[in-house]
């Protein structure tokens, strides 16, 4: 499952459509894959000017002394990438693809993938079933988990 919680300032992604068309291209990134698309949770966390700092300062108010930061933090759990640089710089070349159009000039914006455990991860207590196998086939098409031989170990 791959989990984006976009950390913003509360004057960033205000409407529903920005919010739905950056939502439409991550989930597009796993969906090209071969993941099902309710595999891919997208959380906007808007925080208030006097919750959000950069070091010392406050960075939510969108001047130029105080630009707005906006942190994406990325979990991957349902597929593990090799531990390649050249896989690394491909994954992090789409991402940096579906990010930027939504950041304007006076946003900063970092963001850093972690993976976690695919054997301590469970969707509605079942084990999901290994990527690009039928069962994730069956998932895909239905988007949704469906029980199958194994899913209840």
């Amino acid at each position: 499952m791959p989990l984006w919680e976009i950390y913003h300032p509360q004057a960033m992604f205000q409407d529903v459509s920005t919010k739905a068309a950056l939502v439409k291209d991550i989930v597009s990134m796993y969906t090209s894959i071969g993941l099902p698309a309710f595999y891919v949770v997208t959380q906007f966390k808007p925080l208030a000017m006097d919750d959000y700092w950069q070091g010392e300062d406050r960075v939510a108010d969108g001047s130029q002394e105080k630009r707005h930061f906006v942190r994406f933090v990325i979990t991957h759990i349902a597929v593990r990438l090799p531990d390649q640089d050249e896989v690394y710089r491909k994954v992090t070349s789409k991402i940096d693809a579906i990010i930027s159009p939504y950041m304007k000039e006076n946003v900063d914006w970092e963001y850093h993938v972690a993976e976690t455990e695919r054997r301590l991860w469970k969707v509605n207590g079942m084990v999901p079933p290994q990527h690009e196998s039928e069962q994730e086939k069956v998932w895909a098409k239905e988007n949704r988990a469906v029980p199958y031989d194994g899913a209840y170990p």
